[in-house]
């Protein structure tokens, strides 16, 4: 086994990157291979491990900031460094375990030398190094896999992805913990980007308590990152609530008094619904050819009685023919039923437009009585009382959604909330129209009607 001279690794180490690639470059092809995989040289400082008496090592960071090559690297020192380790990869499935923690261009396999690379037995879900450390992979949506095994260490891979639904994400990690029993200072790290989960917040009031935090953004890692892409994926998401969560690395706070958290609705999440007896595509049309954006949401009802929000199909600054053919292709796309529309916010425009467009569709268009937020409330209210799921991660509209203030208000992106609107269409029109109590309707308000866009 070759280990790294100390006094060329020392010199190596004070070099600056430049003067480090000639002298790597000069040197015999083994020794190359050794140092190109020494993570002292490579390693900024936010991606070592901290010092101090941790328990617990939570990097979280901006997507491509480094977190799994830090995770991996940490794991193959303690595997290099205890051979009685017995190490614990817990990732939201079994596949993106494998995929990224061990097989990955910085997983495990990735980042050992070839004459210390442990032998991986996917059937067995295990890693096994020349000097007998171990490691073994687990899925976070299976928490009763890690009820019983014990470890002395463990690496958590992107948590706040670990699935909420019924308390599996923070079932897993108590299962962890109460595994934690090997050797004298058992410890954990975890990499992900942040998003406000149960499973976050709850680590992040631990500081000081055994808990030591890395964060840090995407742009970190400019060195490793193409420069193109940092150009453009911030020029795509700036500082918005997606871009400072993605790229920057931070929690979103939930604002005070907004109808609907992240926390209600990472608990909401599905990703294999059941067969939708209706689907209906909510519009919340721009007033004007300059608004800001069309509002087309696709929601669905299964046969359970519960709703599912299946698409986000809106458009930023739209012409009118542009958003109406979308409409067009997205009620085509998911066989809808309706569009529903606002026939006092630009609604009665959807009929002409399409029209206009020659595209034919029954649409109904419905009158607001009242503001955004009161609309939205009882839609809320489906959330709280888990008769709304999302099939899959809509960030514009949750971030819409999340600003929306209860008792009047919006502090959300943007200027309006047109992606929420349209899904309280939506949602009202698949759940809350049958609990209409019968009124009497003014003449200045008549009743809503079931259109073609066809019709005269």
């Amino acid at each position: 086994m070759r280990m790294a001279d100390p006094r060329r690794l020392a010199r190596l180490l004070r070099a600056d990157p430049a003067d480090r690639r000639k002298m790597l470059a000069r040197m015999p092809e083994a020794d190359q291979e050794e140092f190109l995989t020494h993570w002292e040289l490579w390693a900024r400082e936010q991606q070592s491990p901290p010092l101090g008496d941790w328990r617990t090592w939570l990097i979280m960071a901006g997507r491509g900031f480094g977190k799994t090559r830090a995770g991996a690297e940490w794991v193959r020192a303690v595997a290099e460094a205890e051979p009685d380790a017995r190490i614990a990869l817990v990732a939201a499935s079994l596949g993106e375990g494998r995929a990224v923690m061990v097989e990955g261009e910085s997983g495990l396999l990735s980042v050992c030398p070839p004459r210390r690379r442990p032998q991986f037995e996917p059937s067995l879900r295990r890693l096994t190094w020349p000097n007998g450390a171990l490691a073994t992979l687990y899925s976070a949506g299976e928490p009763e896999s890690l009820r019983g095994p014990q470890h002395s260490h463990s690496w958590c891979d992107e948590i706040a992805k670990w699935d909420n639904a019924s308390g599996r994400a923070m079932s897993a990690w108590d299962n962890l913990l109460l595994g934690m029993r090997l050797g004298e200072h058992p410890r954990i790290v975890a990499t992900t980007t942040p998003r406000a989960v149960p499973l976050m917040r709850r680590l992040l009031e631990e500081t000081g308590d055994g808990l030591a935090l890395t964060r840090g953004r995407t742009e970190e890692n400019a060195g490793n990152l193409p420069t193109r892409y940092l150009r453009d994926i911030r020029r795509s998401f700036g500082r918005s609530a997606l871009g400072r969560q993605e790229l920057d690395g931070e929690l979103i706070a939930d604002l005070p008094g907004a109808l609907w958290t992240r926390a209600m609705i990472e608990e909401c999440r599905e990703t294999a619904p059941p067969a939708m007896m209706r689907v209906v595509i909510g519009v919340d049309p721009p007033a004007s050819s300059g608004g800001d954006a069309c509002g087309i949401v696709v929601v669905g009802l299964g046969a359970d009685g519960i709703a599912r929000v299946l698409a986000d199909a809106s458009l930023l600054k739209p012409s009118p023919e542009r958003w109406a053919r979308k409409v067009a292709r997205t009620h085509e796309s998911w066989n809808a039923d309706r569009v529903i529309a606002e026939a006092n916010q630009g609604g009665e425009m959807v009929g002409t437009v399409l029209r206009a467009a020659d595209i034919t569709l029954p649409f109904k268009l419905v009158h607001a009585s009242r503001g955004k937020t009161a609309r939205a409330e009882p839609v809320a209210a489906l959330y709280e009382a888990g008769r709304v799921r999302h099939v899959g991660i809509f960030a514009a509209l949750e971030d819409e959604l999340c600003g929306l203030i209860a008792g009047g208000g919006y502090e959300g992106p943007g200027r309006s909330p047109d992606r929420a609107d349209a899904l309280v269409w939506a949602l009202s029109e698949l759940m809350l129209g049958q609990a209409r109590m019968p009124r009497v309707r003014s003449l200045e308000h008549p009743a809503p009607e079931i259109r073609s866009a066809s019709a005269a």
